[in-house]
């Protein structure tokens, strides 16, 4: 069981939820920069949500499959088709023996994920199957997918799938078959222009001057090009301190949003480091960092503050509809 890369896409990655547990010897968590669709693609397909997935960036891959295999895309609105013929994301799809996926270009959002029913088949490092690309580790070889690869698969458990024979009956003259139902638009990611990121005010928030607090929550701060998995650079208001202090390196985590000597704030992201030495303005809420994932290049930032209580509340209720998409899937899948 295996899928043939054709065309690797801009970037795509083995991920998982990361490489937990190791941060105090410096290894960083790693794992799927939105977890929500991540999650969201495996329970489509019957899988645990931690299996590995392939997520790819903003020009996803195209991908020859050599066996016949279940599949679900999740996260940005990607354009999908099987040998020329559009399909559409957030679906359990059947795909024949011999059937090119090409997944192309995101027309809004940033990362998708692809899952296989029964997982992908790579070697786990420190227990994960996440690739950390600057270490090399993890995923293929620890490398973005290439050319010619072949990404090894798990089969379809046997006991698994009743609604299989649904989708075999619909693709017996086709390539493709795929489900007429999809999960409920308030358990996916959210896309949306000029975003709106929730935030906590950080340890160090009162280090900066009254206009540079005043300006965070107010004014709008861009994605540079400069980004990538382990953060996010941003351009707006330059902010600055009331003097001039050190900070010994600290924790840091996903969603943190650093401020280093010239003013442009940092949001760090899946590959962040385990420590930091810039003064933290503020955190962006957990319930948010799927939204935060799907920012492109070039896309805004609007700082909401909240507070503690209103971010595990948000969290909490995310958590509530992902566990009502898990039992809706479950009950759907045993038709």
């Amino acid at each position: 069981m295996s899928l043939r890369v054709e065309k690797p896409g801009l970037l795509t990655t083995v991920q998982d939820l990361g490489r937990w547990g190791f941060q105090q010897e410096g290894v960083i968590v790693s794992g799927a920069m939105d977890a929500l669709a991540h999650r969201t693609a495996n329970l489509l397909v019957g899988n645990q949500e931690s299996a590995a997935t392939l997520e790819f960036t903003l020009l996803g891959p195209s991908l020859r499959f050599e066996q016949d295999h279940l599949i679900s895309l999740t996260g940005a609105a990607f354009t999908p088709k099987i040998n020329g013929k559009t399909i559409a994301c957030n679906r359990i799809v059947l795909v024949r023996k011999g059937a090119l996926l090409e997944i192309g270009a995101a027309k809004k959002g940033c990362r998708g994920y692809l899952a296989v029913a029964g997982g992908l088949q790579v070697p786990l490092v420190m227990g994960s199957a996440s690739t950390y690309l600057k270490a090399g580790i993890g995923g293929l070889n620890g490398k973005a997918l290439m050319e010619g690869e072949v990404v090894p698969c798990l089969s379809l458990p046997s006991t698994e799938f009743p609604y299989l024979e649904v989708l075999q009956k619909a693709a017996q003259k086709s390539s493709y078959a795929q489900a007429f139902w999809y999960p409920s638009p308030m358990a996916l990611s959210k896309k949306q222009e000029n975003q709106v990121i929730r935030v906590m005010k950080g340890p160090e928030y009162d280090w900066f001057t009254p206009g540079s607090q005043n300006a965070f929550w107010t004014q709008p701060f861009k994605v540079t090009a400069q980004s990538d998995r382990m953060g996010y650079r941003l351009e707006g208001p330059v902010l600055g301190l009331v003097q001039e202090r050190e900070l010994l390196s600290t924790a840091v985590t996903f969603g943190t949003v650093q401020v280093p000597a010239q003013g442009n704030p940092i949001v760090l992201l899946a590959d962040h480091q385990t420590t930091g030495g810039y003064p933290r303005i503020a955190q962006v809420i957990t319930a948010d960092f799927p939204a935060l994932a799907q920012l492109p290049p070039g896309q805004k930032i609007q700082w909401q503050e909240v507070t503690v209580g209103e971010a595990q509340t948000l969290f909490l209720e995310q958590e509530q509809h992902l566990a009502r998409l898990k039992t809706s899937i479950a009950l759907k899948l045993r038709k």
